[in-house]
């Protein structure tokens, strides 16, 4: 009986400890896929400017949540983030969203 008592006092405390870390991993990851549809939304309206805005926004989030709990699909949709910044910062929106697409692709993956 204190073996099962013990084992799951340690069970509970190890969850305790992980379950914040993966909810804030979760909330940056919304954020993240939140940000990039604003920044597909802009980049169709052809305004490079606000999509570089809300990818710069969307990749800060995604950085957070790669940090929090590391996943492949996240690491890629940064990749595509990163490069749709550089895209929009050439003032090129029609580079730029395709880029913002895939990467709100990986971030929905992830959250999978």
């Amino acid at each position: 009986m204190k073996r099962r008592t013990f084992a799951l006092a340690i069970g509970l405390g190890v969850a305790g400890l992980l379950a914040p870390r993966l909810a804030v991993a979760e909330d940056h990851l919304a954020q993240a896929i939140s940000h990039t549809k604003e920044a597909i939304a802009t980049g169709e309206q052809g305004r490079a400017d606000m999509l570089v805005t809300h990818a710069e926004a969307a990749l800060q989030h995604a950085e957070a949540a790669e940090k929090a709990k590391s996943n492949t699909h996240t690491e890629d949709g940064i990749k595509h983030l990163k490069a749709a910044i550089d895209e929009g910062k050439k003032k090129d929106s029609g580079a730029a969203t395709p880029h913002a697409k895939e990467a709100l692709t990986h971030l929905e993956a992830a959250t999978k």
